[in-house]
């Protein structure tokens, strides 16, 4: 039966909350900033019952990172749900990874949920990325030369380093966090506000506090509602890319690209195959140069083979590209 939403505005923008299924546990991830709690809010006032409060104290803010653990798990407590929090030490991790914060702390936050996922037997994360968040998300891919306008999807399979697969779930993305906060206030909702958001510390505060602002008054519209729009419009490209490349069949039996045949495709879809098939195969960090240079393989007077980050290579053998790995 469909669910009925009882006239929620902001509910009514997702449709996923038509969709899902409140009979499955969910693990809902929480910091205590109104984004969250308000996603929170929402699922329990969309029927759902049995999730799971999933918060990571990163130990960046001393004292108010410990009082929005606290303030997390008395939420939790309220709402009748189980909660989890865990703990870690942000700054050690960049030490020991040499990363940048945002790079360690999302890995640390994935590291946290393939352990409740673990232990409360889900692999399903809700998470509460909004319309604005997509914007940042676009706008930076965009500036370091990612592959078109990508944004965030609203379901997202991942392997995290330990080999946990997760399913992320982002239900809000069609809603602005104005929209949020207003909810929230006009129900008295308490939450936590994160005063280093403000600040110039990270890519996505300058983005959210300096770029976009900036966009807005130059352009004087929305660059939210054209960012987000762009994201989707890239999305429907990509779907249709996929429909192309499973036409073309540029695959053998052995799951090598077969190069008589890619070699028959249009530059644009010969760059997809290659694409796909080093995702697939699980390579990290393809950038343009990379694309570009396997794309020379296709021509038997170039290299027959390109150098894939983390060892290994791309190689052009017997009509054939395919992946060899460093101990072949």
């Amino acid at each position: 039966m469909k669910y009925q939403t009882g006239r929620v505005p902001v509910i009514e923008k997702c449709p996923w909350f038509e969709t899902a299924s409140r009979r499955k546990r969910w693990l809902v991830g929480v910091s205590g900033g109104a984004d969250s709690v308000a996603l929170l809010h929402l699922m329990v006032e969309a029927g759902f019952r049995n999730l799971v409060v999933c918060h990571l104290n990163h130990g960046l803010r001393g004292r108010a990172s410990s009082e929005d653990a606290r303030f997390v798990k008395r939420l939790a407590a309220h709402l009748g749900l189980e909660c989890e929090i865990g703990r870690v030490e942000v700054k050690r991790l960049i030490a020991q990874r040499g990363e940048s914060m945002e790079t360690a702390a999302r890995f640390a936050r994935h590291t946290f949920f393939a352990e409740c996922a673990t232990q409360f037997k889900c692999n399903r994360i809700v998470l509460a990325h909004h319309a604005d968040d997509q914007a940042e998300t676009v706008l930076w891919n965009l500036l370091r030369g990612s592959n078109g306008l990508k944004g965030m999807r609203a379901e997202q399979r991942m392997t995290t380093e330990t080999g946990r697969i997760l399913v992320l779930h982002r239900p809000l993305l069609g809603v602005r966090r104005a929209e949020l906060v207003g909810w929230l206030e006009s129900h008295k909702k308490l939450w936590r506000e994160d005063a280093s958001n403000a600040l110039p510390v990270a890519v996505r505060n300058r983005l959210r506090n300096e770029a976009i602002p900036l966009l807005a008054g130059i352009s004087n519209r929305d660059p939210v509602a054209a960012l987000v729009r762009a994201a989707e419009a890239f999305t429907e490209l990509q779907q249709l890319e996929a429909w192309a490349l499973e036409r073309a069949n540029v695959l053998d039996p052995q799951g090598r690209l077969h190069l008589p045949t890619l070699r028959d495709l249009p530059l644009v879809m010969r760059r997809a195959a290659i694409v796909r098939y080093l995702k697939e195969a699980g390579v990290g960090e393809i950038d343009h140069d990379l694309v570009a240079r396997a794309l020379d393989l296709c021509d038997s007077g170039n290299s027959p083979a390109v150098n894939l980050p983390g060892g290994g290579s791309l190689r052009r053998r017997g009509g054939r590209l395919f992946l060899q790995h460093e101990s072949n």
